[in-house]
């Protein structure tokens, strides 16, 4: 049957972004609802935040999308797992000159930018609309990977 065939393996993708308390977050999960059956997601930071920023998950919440139990990962912690992953994706913003890693290895790294959530300002409402803005372009990104590795890989 068309687009029936079993899968072998999913392949591994590590978003990375600073603090991993925010973009990171939201491209693990929208990766693991979107094409799960193409990729096991897992994010990290570089200086990894004491937890998920609370607005980020109430964006996500409003997606149904639940954040309340991860807990932000150091970069290091997995590379010290000894980890293989077929890509590595970093979400830092390019525009603020955050630094993100470059990684050396036989790993895809890609790079897609997003602004920080928690460099916004102004009302919470204000900061609220602005992470809405980046979740939704995450999960467009995400949607347009998923169909870029596998056509017809992201069911509606």
């Amino acid at each position: 049957m068309m687009g029936m065939q079993a899968v072998h393996g999913r392949r591994k993708v590590l978003f990375v972004c600073v603090h991993n308390s925010g973009r990171s977050q939201m491209a693990q999960a929208w990766l693991t609802r979107i094409c799960p059956d193409l990729f096991e997601a897992q994010s990290a930071g570089i200086s990894p935040a004491p937890e998920v920023n609370p607005l980020v998950a109430s964006v996500m919440g409003e997606v149904g999308i639940d954040l309340s139990g991860n807990k932000p990962r150091s970069v290091y912690e997995v590379y010290k797992s000894r980890e293989v992953f077929s890509y590595i994706i970093t979400v830092c913003d390019q525009a603020s000159a955050e630094k993100c890693p470059v990684f050396l290895g036989l790993v895809k790294q890609l790079h897609w930018s997003f602004p920080d959530p928690a460099a916004l300002s102004g009302s919470e409402e204000d900061v609220l609309a602005g992470i809405r803005k980046i979740r939704d372009a995450i999960r467009d990104r995400i949607v347009s990977f998923c169909e870029e590795m596998s056509p017809g890989a992201v069911r509606p």
